[in-house]
């Protein structure tokens, strides 16, 4: 009777290792479970992207502004100049310009 006492004892360790195996072995790795989908990642970056593409094209509008409005006023400048001296009146001299706004007066003349 001790026998078959410990044969039971031995067959239901064996049983609860066999369940505890088949659960460990069913089990995915951490890592695999935090990775991402592929498509999750290109769908978040073509969202990034739209994103960026409307930035890049709000800075090409506010630039596009910024040029028209310089230009503007240079040419009421130039004007206001021309007009001074038609009137036979000497303009005062012009500031001096900074060297920050040097690379971007090229163009304009100055």
């Amino acid at each position: 009777m001790l026998t078959a006492l410990a044969a039971l004892g031995v067959a239901g360790v064996t049983a609860i290792g066999a369940v505890v195996s088949a659960v460990v072995g069913r089990r995915q790795p951490r890592r695999q479970s935090r990775r991402d989908d592929f498509t999750t990642v290109t769908a978040r970056q073509d969202k990034e992207i739209e994103r960026l593409d409307k930035r890049i094209s709000q800075q090409d509008a506010r630039i596009l502004g910024q040029s028209s409005a310089i230009t503007y006023l240079s040419t009421g400048y130039r004007s206001l100049l021309v007009f001074v001296r038609a009137a036979g009146l000497q303009p005062p001299p012009a500031p001096p310009i900074p060297d920050e706004a040097k690379p971007f007066l090229h163009d304009i003349g100055v």
